[in-house]
C-alpha cells in the first residue's frame, strides 16, 4: 500500500496542536485595521484612540450566552461610556462553518437587540488569531496604551439574577482608578470558538 497516497487528515486547531496563545496580562494588544461594522463603516484599533478603556469582546450570532448578555452590554456601555470606556464586540466565527454567523446576519442581530457599540467582523478571524479568545464571549480589557489588563469573562453568570461577582465592571472600576485590576484574569464560558 503506498501511504504517500491516501490523504492527510485535516484537523481544526486546538491548544495541543497549536492554536493561537490567549494574550497574556501585560501584553500589548494587537491591532487590528479594516474591520466592517455593522453600519457599513470600517474601523481600526486607531479610530478608539480617544478612549482610555478599549473593552474588546468575541461574540456569536447563534450562541444563546452572547445573546444572554445585551442588556449587560448596553447597560455597561451607558455607564461607563462617559468615563472614557468603549466596548467593540468583534464576530470572528466563520460564516462558511455556521451561515448564521453571516455579515447580514450581523447587521439585523445588532438592530433586533439594539446594540450601542461597534460590532465588527473579523472576516478571516484575524483579530481572533491575534488574541487567541476561546469563548464566544470572552473579554479582553486594554488600558490606554492598549495593554490588556483584563481577560475572561464579563460576569459570573448567564443568567443576570445569578450574577455573584461583576468582573468586567470590577476591572473597569480598578484602572480607571489607576489601580491595579484586583482579579485580572477569570475563565470565560459560553460557545466555542473555532478558529480555523
Amino acid at each position: 500500500m503506498n501511504l504517500e497516497a491516501i490523504p492527510q487528515l485535516q484537523v481544526a486547531p486546538d491548544v495541543s496542536s497549536g492554536a493561537p496563545a490567549t494574550l497574556t496580562i501585560g501584553g500589548q494588544g494587537p491591532s487590528f485595521d479594516g474591520l466592517l461594522d455593522v453600519d457599513g463603516e470600517r474601523y481600526a484599533m486607531a479610530d478608539f484612540a480617544g478612549h482610555a478603556i478599549l473593552v474588546l469582546i468575541f461574540s456569536s450570532n447563534r450562541c444563546p450566552t452572547a445573546k444572554a448578555y445585551t442588556d449587560r452590554l448596553n447597560e455597561l456601555q451607558a455607564k461607563y461610556g462617559p468615563h472614557g470606556v468603549q466596548l467593540v464586540m468583534i464576530n470572528s466565527n466563520d460564516p462558511h462553518l455556521y451561515p448564521e454567523e453571516s455579515y447580514a446576519r450581523m447587521v439585523s442581530l445588532s438592530r433586533e437587540m439594539g446594540y450601542t457599540f461597534p460590532y465588527l467582523f473579523d472576516d478571516g478571524q484575524y483579530v481572533a488569531r491575534a488574541y487567541g479568545p476561546t469563548r464566544t464571549f470572552h473579554v479582553f480589557a486594554l488600558d490606554r496604551e492598549r495593554r490588556l489588563r483584563y481577560e475572561g469573562r464579563f460576569d459570573d453568570a448567564r443568567v443576570a439574577a445569578s450574577v455573584t461577582t461583576h468582573d468586567l465592571a470590577d476591572a473597569l472600576d480598578d484602572m480607571l482608578a489607576g489601580e491595579p485590576v484586583r482579579v485580572p484574569k477569570t475563565k470565560p464560558f459560553g460557545c466555542s470558538l473555532d478558529i480555523l
